[in-house]
């Protein structure tokens, strides 16, 4: 399989965590730098939530229940934004399921593919990778734990740690890859 250089990522913040939470904000970054971010108004039965979670991405339900916007409608964008390829997520086992409730809320599949970071990243690449990630949330001054924002950021960090194995063959051998 070729590995993209620069991988479309998928973000999705939620009402909490666990079988009865939702998604709330969906953000994407393309290859080419697009983005699209989204709050998702919640569904009747869309009922749990956790004021843990709220604390860490800071969205309020009032928020997405005054300025999300429908299922449908986002789906509708996701699909023509991203057209048939492959996006990426460094929490599929959270993302993934949260982005099949949007869909089935929207009675639409979409026309994309999730998959998890972790099929494109090198063994090197994961080692690195909370470090890089936490020197780039400080270089590029993220300050809201949010969609877009950390869908850029994750993009950041596959491009960092690339660029680091890249350039530090020594590293590569260390790391026995």
């Amino acid at each position: 399989m070729r590995r993209p250089y620069n991988p479309t990522i998928i973000d999705i913040e939620a009402s909490g965590f666990g079988s009865r939470s939702y998604p709330i904000e969906i953000g994407v970054v393309k290859t080419n730098g697009e983005r699209y971010c989204a709050l998702i108004a919640p569904q009747p039965e869309w009922d749990h939530w956790s004021d843990s979670a709220q604390a860490i991405h800071g969205i309020t339900r009032k928020l997405i229940e005054n300025r999300g916007r429908s299922p449908r409608e986002i789906c509708t964008e996701l699909n023509e934004f991203l057209g048939e390829i492959t996006a990426y997520s460094d929490a599929w086992t959270h993302d993934s399921p949260w982005l099949s409730r949007l869909f089935f809320a929207a009675r639409m599949n979409p026309s994309f593919h999730l998959s998890p970071i972790e099929i494109i990243a090198t063994e090197a690449q994961l080692l690195l990778w909370d470090k890089t990630k936490h020197k780039l949330e400080k270089r590029l001054d993220i300050k809201r734990h949010r969609a877009s924002g950390d869908a850029y950021l994750i993009q950041q960090t596959f491009l960092e740690t690339r660029r680091l194995i890249d350039t530090r063959p020594a590293l590569a051998r260390r790391t026995g890859l």
